[in-house]
């Protein structure tokens, strides 16, 4: 069948559009629940050490970046009649739920060593099922439109819906847990989880009946080995600029989600708070991600990252120097939250443009396998997080339960929700600067759309 290129109707463009981002409604109900509570669920729930947990989270994160390639190389070689992506939306909806639900059922009754290894095998699975169907979000971005614009308003409807499962997550999981499970916790997790894996799952059916890959006959045939695909982006310099900058980005993101329970229930005592200020960074990203569409066209891309990533700074500055002041918290959560919907949503718009650098420049496209080299970094972020939250949690001496910690355990979240995101931020700020993709890459839709490839140096 032929799925060459045509010109759609604004119908058939909102169509995609919402069957594309609602995917990312899917994910992120399981996604924020793993980065705002999974690690306080392991700790407090499950009773289990953080050192140890610290430890699983380093090595199923170099597992799943491993997955991570060989679904990005598997991609690459798919060949229905569906296209590349399109289908893994389909074959890893319900296992996807599945191992959500299995992996906030650590089972009480079990030993503290049973325990864990029930962590290790549904927490890898999960990271597993949540690569089958996130990947090809990313992979297949540059097949669903080639007009920059487009491209932008389907990054930015993804992450509309991102930011929506987010902030239904902030701001009602918590109260879902203790609505339906009681006194019990573990019980809530559970139902919470079953309920959301449900919907996951048929939102996933939804988007892979309503977007379609455009590609042609000589496309479908194409074959490229993993050493040319790795081998293209050795050559790709905007990708390793946007690469390095994903390990800071996200790394400081995944530090700070999985700290904010605890900051603002042990540092400032309000468990309240914490609910608060996750359904403003939640909420507050979805009126920002709609301004990314007007404001990419009166500024280059990483102009709007470089704005993003500086509210987000001053945000948190305005937090670390607030103190105690709620008035401080909730003006400083409000300028993160802008400045991280402006961030990610066009983070998401760039990602597909080395893609299109990589086949102009050395005819090759890798698009399976750069988005899964990306969703590898963004793991290796993630088990550097979750290793060092482990690691200072432990340090800190932190008690689970407990409505008093030490002066050490405070100092470890402080870290964790404040200090070294900070930082984070100022380095991907300052590696995004040498990103000079945006200017030369209007001449690259050019040379593509004649045919052409196209040498330059990097």
């Amino acid at each position: 069948m032929d799925t060459t290129m045509k010109s759609p109707t604004k119908s058939m463009q909102w169509r995609q559009r919402i069957g594309y981002g609602s995917a990312d409604f899917a994910c992120n109900l399981i996604w924020q629940m793993i980065s705002l509570y999974l690690l306080y669920y392991y700790t407090d729930v499950a009773n289990l050490n953080g050192l140890a947990i610290a430890g699983m989270f380093v090595v199923c994160r170099f597992i799943d970046g491993i997955t991570d390639l060989l679904i990005g190389y598997a991609i690459d070689h798919t060949h229905t009649r569906w296209g590349k992506s399109r289908p893994y939306f389909l074959w890893g909806a319900i296992p996807f739920a599945i191992f959500a639900y299995l992996a906030f059922s650590v089972p009480s009754g079990w030993s503290e060593g049973g325990r864990l290894a029930w962590c290790y095998v549904t927490y890898i699975g999960l990271s597993f099922m949540y690569t089958v169907v996130n990947i090809p979000m990313a992979s297949i971005l540059p097949a669903l439109s080639e007009d920059p614009d487009e491209r932008t308003n389907l990054a930015t409807t993804r992450q509309f819906f991102a930011f929506l499962g987010s902030s239904i997550v902030s701001a009602f999981a918590l109260k879902l847990v203790s609505s339906l499970g009681g006194a019990d916790m573990g019980k809530g997790f559970r139902i919470v989880m079953l309920i959301f894996g449900i919907i996951s799952s048929l939102i996933f059916f939804f988007t892979f009946f309503t977007v379609h890959e455009n590609t042609t006959e000589d496309e479908k045939e194409e074959k490229t080995s993993l050493l040319d695909a790795l081998r293209s982006l050795a050559h790709n310099g905007p990708w390793k600029i946007f690469a390095l900058n994903i390990l800071f980005m996200w790394g400081g993101y995944f530090l700070q989600a999985g700290a904010l329970v605890y900051y603002y229930t042990a540092v400032l005592g309000s468990a309240e708070l914490s609910v608060t200020v996750a359904t403003i960074m939640s909420i507050v990203p979805v009126g920002a991600n709609l301004c990314v569409p007007f404001l990419s066209k009166m500024m280059q891309k990483r102009t709007l990252f470089e704005l993003g990533s500086g509210l987000q700074l001053i945000g948190l500055l305005v937090i670390w120097a607030g103190g105690l002041n709620r008035i401080a918290i909730y003006i400083g959560a409000a300028l993160s939250a802008i400045g991280y919907g402006l961030k990610n949503s066009i983070y998401f718009s760039m990602q597909a443009d080395p893609v299109d650098y990589g086949i102009w420049k050395t005819g090759v496209d890798t698009s399976g396998s750069l988005s899964a080299v990306n969703g590898f970094l963004g793991k290796v972020a993630q088990a550097a997080a979750g290793g060092i939250s482990g690691l200072l949690i432990s340090w800190g001496g932190y008690i689970g339960g407990s409505q008093v910690q030490t002066a050490n355990a405070l100092a470890a979240i402080r870290l964790m929700y404040l200090y070294i995101p900070i930082v984070c931020i100022v380095i991907s700020m300052i590696i995004m600067a040498f990103y000079n993709l945006d200017s030369v890459y209007p001449k690259i839709r050019a040379d593509l759309e004649k045919g052409k490839k196209t040498s330059v140096a990097n």
